[in-house]
């Protein structure tokens, strides 16, 4: 079981692993930690934003929606490979997820396919969102791909975490669909690279 690391230490692990990093607001004391708690951790999940524009997405990321208030991650991953920071703590990414797949986070083995939303993600997983239209077509710089690798890397290394830890939603949501664009398959292999 893993502890969260405190706010200063990620933003220090993100920068020692290469990342250009954007502090928005009091991003430290930002989070949904009054509605349940956060840790132990297991993982890293990545998300898609459908959204266009990287200003608008980070305010939408910090401030989230009447529905679903923010922070909707902890770093925002713009198409120019910066990592905003938004929030820390608790966060509303991961939403609801299946067991079979947390548990098999935590023993670092292949992916069962996601069939139930019975467990707290929230609770369990560092979330980046990442700017992106979610349509397949809408492309990944190579600068963002490199920014998503080097933060879920950041993160796996402070853990000593291997990259069978970094997760898509796609991966631990039935019905959810990102990342769209690039596989966590070959995304793995870059984190596992770098880790390496």
């Amino acid at each position: 079981m893993a502890s969260p690391m405190s706010a200063g230490r990620f933003l220090e692990r993100l920068r020692d692993e290469g990342c250009t990093v954007v502090e928005v607001g009091d991003w430290e004391h930002h989070n949904r930690n009054h509605k349940g708690p956060w840790g132990p951790v297991h993982g890293v999940m990545i998300h898609h934003t459908v959204t266009r524009g990287s200003r608008r997405t980070v305010e939408i990321c910090r401030d989230g929606y009447s529905s679903l208030p923010g922070p909707l991650c902890h770093g925002v991953i713009t198409k120019d490979g910066r990592v905003h920071l938004v929030g820390y703590g608790r966060a509303n990414h991961a939403g609801l997820g299946d067991d079979d797949v947390l548990r098999a986070v935590i023993a670092e083995r292949g992916l069962p396919r996601d069939n139930e939303a019975n467990t707290d993600g929230n609770r369990h997983f560092y979330g980046f969102e990442c700017e992106n239209l979610g349509d397949g077509e809408d492309p990944w710089p190579a600068a963002q791909l490199e920014a998503i690798e080097r933060a879920a890397a950041a993160v796996c290394r402070h853990h000593r975490w291997n990259e069978r830890s970094v997760i898509g939603h796609l991966e631990w949501q039935p019905g959810k669909v990102d990342p769209r664009g690039f596989t966590m398959a070959s995304m793995r292999a870059r984190i596992r690279d770098r880790l390496n």
